[in-house]
């Protein structure tokens, strides 16, 4: 018997993915407790329907992130630290105080999704990794100034 998992199960199937099941374990198992549909033309049709849909909202999302990217890359983050003796900063700055400034220039970025390499400890200017989405990363300019 051939089955469409609608919901993802740990080690048989992921969500949209046609599978061949015995008979017993398709029908008593996986389709009683709502995890997967028999193969027939409507849900073939329908299951075609959401990868299109999925498809279409996955290219919006990426040309969404492609002018993200153009704005962000032009912005200059500018810190205020305090600072000890030869230009020295008292502790860093991290990536969630970047993504509470990114998000103070409306722009809504998951600390996670923000990569910085090597502390922020000197003042200057660093340039910082942000990923915007899975296939587009920005490279956006933070820089260190003194506090007076």
């Amino acid at each position: 018997m051939k089955v469409i998992f609608i919901k993802d199960l740990k080690g048989q199937g992921k969500k949209g993915e046609i599978k061949e099941v015995k008979d017993g374990y398709g029908m008593n198992f996986l389709i009683k407790q709502g995890y997967a549909v028999l193969v027939t033309p409507t849900s073939v049709k329908r299951l075609d329907e959401e990868n299109r849909q999925k498809e279409e909202e996955e290219k919006r999302l990426y040309q969404e992130a492609l002018k993200t990217k153009e704005k962000i890359e032009k912005e200059i983050l500018v810190f205020k630290v305090k600072v000890g003796e030869k230009g020295k900063v008292f502790g860093s700055v991290s990536a969630k105080q970047v993504a509470k400034e990114l998000e103070k220039l409306g722009y809504e970025i998951d600390k996670k999704k923000i990569k910085i390499d090597y502390p922020l400890t000197g003042l200057g200017f660093y340039q910082v990794e942000v990923e915007i989405h899975k296939n587009v990363k920005a490279k956006i300019m933070v820089q260190l100034v003194e506090e007076r």
